[in-house]
């Protein structure tokens, strides 16, 4: 009965060690997006034109979670890991032929679509704008440069779930540093020659799709996968990812819904109002990528091996690990963003053309926002539960209900802080979307547990103890260097750069240290 143990944990140490990898790779990404973000800030501030940018790049984002990461490859994954477990290549390559071919005529079907009806569709984002607002124009042009940017991620996110599925995580997790530097490369040569500056981002949205799928594309043909595009809709495996992703739209992507909502009801504010929830968007989604998405992604494929094998105890391990996993470095990556949100801010971006207004706007709204990280990255863990058992319904379900709970707590928070006429009356915004994340990740975890699909294991008791008194270490360890920099806008970039890295070292450290103190182990990782 003891032989399984070591194949069990050789498992759990690929899991983790694929993990890191995708988390490396995403790392280097996000220091690209970084300097992206650092250059945005630093030519063009918090303006109109930003404005109308971020719901230009957001509309067709929003489309690449349905067509692209999200649900297609939420829904295209289990089917693939199930015929490469019957071990019928043939199959496999027809598969992946036919569900290319329908994917590509149908993102073709609407981008085209997006472009012609670009006016319209800034118009419904924009809704709550005033008639003479300047940025339902402005992102209604930069929309018809965008809109075609989701026929070549879409192609991207095929190749990459392709890869992943061979336990290829390192380079579909380092091809998004293609789009930042696309995009730095188009503020810098472009910017100067146009006449709104700012859609030279827009142009290297566009860009940055093309140079990603050029570089996927050849490395899933060295898989032995030549696609040919093939367009049947009738195909069985086209038919089966279909009726697996529509319930999926939703729930894969209830958070960019969510920030759509946020965009709507932003737009009944100040103008920076979009700008300044952007950018804690932005640095919110550092933790999420480095962590939930890996998590995630490295989850769903094993997931999936387990169910086509009928694993289910070794499914709820895997789940299990993935859970305590996302608390240990879910809730530190939150509570840090809180305690070094102005901090941060002004560190990154308060360079250029952002003020300090803007400062203190973004870091308002990212402490709100914040709150609800872990969630956040417990619904990337959670999904692929679902997903990995062709299960799409439950989480429509959970997905629904996280929607209109946003509407409502939206509609409750901002209506009367604009109202009293306060200027940040986005982190109402802010608020419930992070609010909205938390009713979601516990809506799925009950499901889970009510079909009986997740058994938690021993130890759970324990292991929140551990962590919540490692936070507390770390609470008191950045607010001793928060309270000793003093006044942060006041100091100059070197030094504030300088004191914020202290303050991360010295929260990293107590946090680290505490939980050694009570005795975890780089092997309580594996297992």
């Amino acid at each position: 009965m003891s032989a399984p143990k070591p194949a069990r944990a050789g498992r759990q140490g690929g899991m983790l060690r694929s993990t890191a990898i995708f988390s490396l790779m995403t790392f280097i990404s996000r220091i690209a997006g970084y300097l992206r973000d650092w250059l945005q800030a630093s030519l063009f501030g918090a303006g109109p034109a930003v404005s109308a940018f971020v719901v230009a790049y957001r509309i067709p984002n929003y489309l690449r979670r349905i067509f692209a990461e999200g649900s297609f490859s939420s829904a295209f994954v289990p089917v693939l890991s199930e015929l490469r477990q019957k071990g019928d290549q043939e199959a496999l390559q027809d598969f992946i032929d036919h569900i290319a071919g329908a994917l590509l005529a149908i993102v073709v079907v609407v981008s085209a679509l997006g472009v012609l009806l670009a006016p319209w569709v800034a118009k419904l984002f924009l809704l709550l704008a005033s008639a003479d607002a300047q940025t339902v124009p402005l992102a209604a042009d930069m929309l018809r440069i965008t809109f075609p940017y989701l026929t070549f991620i879409s192609m991207t996110a095929l190749a990459g779930a392709v890869l992943n599925s061979f336990r290829h995580f390192g380079l579909p997790a380092l091809t998004p540093v293609l789009h930042n530097v696309a995009m730095i490369a188009a503020m810098l040569l472009l910017a100067r020659h146009l006449e709104v500056p700012e859609s030279s981002m827009a142009w290297g949205v566009l860009a940055a799709g093309i140079l990603q799928m050029l570089v996927l594309w050849p490395a899933m043909a060295r898989l032995g996968l030549r696609t040919r595009f093939r367009f049947n809709l009738r195909h069985a495996g086209v038919n089966r990812v279909i009726r697996l992703m529509l319930p999926t739209i939703f729930s894969s992507s209830v958070a960019q819904v969510n920030l759509l909502v946020g965009t709507v009801f932003a737009s009944l504010l100040v103008v920076e109002a979009q700008s300044w929830l952007y950018y804690s968007d932005r640095l919110t989604e550092l933790p999420l990528g480095l962590f939930g998405v890996a998590i995630g992604t490295v989850i769903l494929p094993q997931l999936s091996r387990h169910h086509a094998d009928d694993d289910a105890a070794g499914y709820s391990r895997s789940l299990d690990w993935g859970l305590r996993m996302v608390l240990l470095v879910g809730a530190p990556a939150a509570l840090g963003l809180a305690l070094l949100s102005e901090p941060l801010t002004a560190s990154l971006f308060r360079y250029g053309r952002f003020n300090d207004e803007d400062t203190r706007m973004v870091g308002y709204s990212l402490t709100a926002m914040s709150i609800g990280i872990p969630s956040f990255m417990l619904s990337k863990v959670l999904l692929p539960a679902f997903y990995a058992r062709q299960d799409t319904r439950t989480p429509m379900r959970a997905a629904i209900a996280t929607v209109i709970a946003n509407v409502i707590l939206t509609v409750a928070f901002v209506t009367p802080l604009w109202m009293l006429g306060f200027k940040a009356a986005h982190v109402g915004i802010a608020a419930a979307t992070a609010l909205a994340g938390v009713l979601n990740a516990g809506l799925l975890w009950r499901y889970l547990r009510r079909q009986g699909i997740y058994r938690p294991l021993p130890g759970w008791g324990r292991w929140v103890l551990q962590i919540a008194v490692a936070l507390l270490a770390m609470t008191l360890a950045v607010l001793a260097v928060r309270a000793w920099a003093g006044d942060w806008l006041a100091l100059r970039a070197v030094v504030r750069w300088l004191w914020l890295l202290g303050a991360v070292a010295a929260g990293g450290v107590a946090y680290g240290v505490a939980l050694l103190a009570l005795g975890i182990r780089p092997r309580h990782l594996r297992h």
